[in-house]
C-alpha cells in the first residue's frame, strides 16, 4: 500500500475508564478488531489538558494517572468506520485525525510525489527486531544519522498492532513483536533517497510520511511556525501542533527543557500538552545515544507534543524558541480535525478541513 491514509491519535490519562475498562485497553481491542495497517499505545512522562491538571513521573503523587497516547493509521475509509466508536471510548481527552501516506511494501528511490520542503518520517518496528545482530531501531537511527537528517527518536509502545496483527506486551514474553517507532525529521529529498535504503535493512517495512514545517534545528531558529488560517473555505476550524524534541540531558536553569516547557505552558494557559521519553536517538550534530549502563543521568530524547489553534500557537512559540534557544529541534505542522472533550465542555470536531500549506 502506498497512498494517502489517515492516522488518527487520542491522548487521555492512563487510569481513565469506559464501562469499567481502561480506555486504553477498549482502544486498543478497538483497533485489534479492526486488523488497523499499524497502531500502537505510548505511555508519557508528563502532561496537562484542558483542566490544567499536571501528570508527570517526578512526582510520586502525580504520577499515578500519567498521559498516554494512542496511534492508529490505515486507509481513510477503515479509520472513519473506527472514528466515532473510538471517540465514544476516549470521552474526557483529545483526539486529531491526520493525512499520512502510509507505505508498507515496496519502497522505491526518488522525488515523494506531491511532496516538497520539510517531512516527517516515521518507522513502525517490532522491539526486539534485528538488523544484523543489532536492535532494528539503532541501525535505523544509524543510517538517519548518517543521511544527515535533522534527527530522529525511538519511543517503544507497550500495546498496538503490526500489519493488522494484535502484538501486547506481557510480563513473561519477550515482546519481541509489541511495536515502537522511530520517528525522524528530514527534508522530502532526503527520505526519498532514503527508502530503498529502510527497504532493504528491514524485513516488512511498514512507515508513513507526512508534511511539516522546520521551526528549529539544534537551537536554531529556522522561522516561526507556519501561519494557518483560523478555518477552511468551508468553515471548518483548522488547527496547529508543536513538536518539541529535545533530552533529558539537555537543561534550562537547571530543569530538563521538556519539563520547563511543560511547566511554563501551562502557567501561560495553553491548552495542553504530552511529553513522551524515547529510549534512543538524536537531533541536529550530536551522535545517536541513550542510557548506558553505568553513566550518571539519563541522556534519553524526549518528544513534547503541543496542539491547538494556530492563533494560540503563535502566541505560546516564543516560550518554547526561549527554552530551546540552546538545544532542541522545533516543527509545526497542520492537523485538518481535532475534537476535545473535558467534562461538559466540548470543542472541534473530526470533519476533515482542507488547506494547502
Amino acid at each position: 500500500m502506498t497512498e494517502e491514509c489517515l492516522k488518527l491519535s487520542a491522548y487521555f490519562g492512563e487510569r481513565q475508564r469506559f464501562r469499567h475498562r481502561f480506555v486504553a485497553d477498549a482502544l486498543l481491542d478497538l483497533f485489534g478488531r479492526h486488523e488497523v495497517a499499524t497502531s500502537i499505545l505510548l505511555r508519557g512522562v508528563e502532561g496537562f489538558g484542558l483542566k490544567h491538571h499536571l501528570r508527570t513521573d517526578s512526582s510520586l503523587t502525580l504520577s499515578e494517572d500519567l498521559p498516554v497516547v494512542a496511534l492508529a493509521v490505515d486507509r481513510r475509509s477503515e479509520i472513519e468506520e473506527l472514528r466515532d466508536e473510538a471517540t465514544a471510548i476516549v470521552g474526557s481527552g483529545l483526539l486529531t485525525l491526520e493525512r499520512a501516506r502510509l507505505q508498507d511494501s515496496d519502497l522505491p528511490g526518488g522525488p515523494l510525489e506531491g511532496l516538497t520542503g520539510p517531512a516527517k518520517l516515521t518507522i513502525y518496528l517490532g522491539r526486539d527486531e534485528r538488523i544484523y545482530r543489532v536492535p532494528a531501531f539503532v541501525a535505523v537511527c544509524d543510517l538517519l544519522r548518517r543521511r544527515d537528517v535533522a534527527g530522529a527518536t525511538a519511543l517503544v509502545g507497550v500495546d498496538g498492532t503490526m500489519h493488522g496483527d494484535r502484538e501486547r506486551a506481557r510480563f513473561f514474553s519477550r515482546n519481541a513483536d509489541v511495536p515502537m517507532m522511530v520517528i525522524a525529521v528530514g527534508s522530502a529529498e532526503q527520505i526519498g533517497r532514503l527508502l530503498p535504503e529502510l527497504g532493504a535493512l528491514l524485513r516488512r517495512p511498514l512507515l508513513t510520511v507526512e508534511r511539516i514545517h522546520l521551526c528549529k534545528r539544534d537551537g536554531v531558529l529556522l522561522s516561526a511556525p507556519h501561519p494557518l488560517p483560523a478555518r477552511d473555505e468551508r468553515g471548518l476550524a483548522i488547527w496547529q501542533k508543536l513538536m518539541i524534541y529535545t533530552s533529558e540531558a539537555s537543561t534550562h536553569a537547571g530543569h530538563p527543557i521538556h519539563r520547563a516547557i511543560t511547566r511554563a505552558l501551562r502557567g501561560a494557559g495553553a491548552a495542553g500538552s504530552t511529553t513522551l521519553r524515547g529510549v534512543w536517538g538524536f537531533h541536529g550534530d550530536h551522535e545517536p545515544h541513550g542510557d548506558r549502563p553505568l553513566q550518571l543521568g539519563r541522556r534519553v530524547p524526549t518528544v513534547t507534543t503541543v496542539i491547538d489553534t494556530p492563533e494560540r500557537i503563535s502566541a505560546w512559540f516564543p516560550i518554547v524558541d526561549e527554552l530551546t534557544a540552546e538545544r532542541g529541534l522545533v516543527t509545526s505542522e497542520m492537523v485538518p480535525a481535532l475534537h476535545v472533550r473535558a467534562s461538559e465542555h466540548q470543542r472541534g470536531g473530526l470533519r476533515l478541513a482542507r488547506y494547502r500549506f
